[in-house]
């Protein structure tokens, strides 16, 4: 390991960035000096736009995926080599704005019906019920289950943040009968690896199975069911900002996107089509001669 490297990673563990967070930091400066073939520290604002046009051109990476890139380049100029560059030195290309795809209820029970596995089934229906990330429902004990305060204990989120969500009745009846039956120790949902939880890649392969199964045309990942949580919350008319904290959102503007999604504002707004008055009965033709 350099000691530029070393430098990244301790600047890295000092701030408390996640693991994971600092895993990919570490890879995406990496490939950046790799395709140089010089260290960072010889390099400037010229190799970062030169690198990312690279990425987007040549490796057809959409815009959206460049985060990782910037967030890594920004922390090493920042705060290790204390660069004073701005925002400017970093260009990001402008995302896309695309709403979520949401499940209706109707949807989501098909979609239920559709997974065969009690585990798995369980699972889902937590991540739905309590609008959890999929590596937050993966890591969820046992001791995280509070029946007597009705909450689940959601243990270093995304932001490395701790929250508390609703335990729905029904879901601590579901819960219940999967735990007669797996008898689970630790984790809440033990992978295949002993002492180990289940993987978040055998959730996705569930969801997409039971996708298959059910015939719903839409997209359906274990985040569509967090979707469809925070959207089925707002059309029942729950304040926006308990939303926020149920989703451990950061900012209520990422929390508010459901508005543009949820039916019982958007498309139960009267048109002002509606308002006009009935225009008179367009007259029919007259009808055409018979010549014969």
């Amino acid at each position: 390991m350099t000691p530029l490297r070393q430098r990244m990673l301790h600047d890295m563990q000092i701030r408390n960035l996640a693991e994971n967070t600092q895993k990919s930091y570490l890879i995406q400066v990496r490939s950046f000096a790799r395709h140089f073939h010089r260290s960072p520290e010889l390099l400037g604002p010229d190799e970062i736009r030169a690198w990312l046009v690279y990425l987007l051109e040549e490796r057809k990476l959409a815009p959206a995926s460049l985060g990782a890139t910037i967030g890594a380049l920004r922390f090493l100029y920042r705060v290790t080599l204390k660069r004073d560059w701005s925002d400017e030195d970093f260009p990001l290309p402008r995302k896309p704005f695309r709403l979520p795809v949401v499940l209706s209820l109707e949807e989501i029970t098909t979609f239920f019906e559709s997974v065969a596995s009690l585990k798995h089934r369980t699972i889902l229906m937590t991540a739905y019920a309590a609008g959890l990330r999929v590596s937050e429902v993966v890591h969820l004990k046992v001791t995280d289950i509070d029946s007597k305060r009705m909450v689940i204990r959601v243990n270093q989120g995304k932001n490395r943040k701790d929250r508390y969500v609703m335990l729905s009745p029904r879901l601590l009846e579901i819960l219940r009968l999967y735990w007669q039956d797996a008898h689970p120790k630790e984790w809440l949902f033990p992978g295949n690896i002993p002492g180990r939880p289940i993987t978040r890649h055998a959730v996705g392969d569930a969801c997409e199975l039971a996708r298959k199964r059910s015939g719903i045309p839409k997209p359906v990942t274990p985040h569509s069911l967090r979707h469809a949580f925070a959207t089925h919350l707002l059309e029942t008319g729950t304040d926006v900002r308990r939303i926020q904290l149920l989703m451990g959102h950061r900012s209520l503007a990422t929390t508010s996107r459901y508005l543009k999604v949820a039916t019982s504002t958007v498309c139960a707004t009267t048109s002002p089509f509606d308002l006009l008055p009935h225009p008179a009965p367009i007259p029919s033709p007259p009808p055409a001669p018979e010549y014969f």
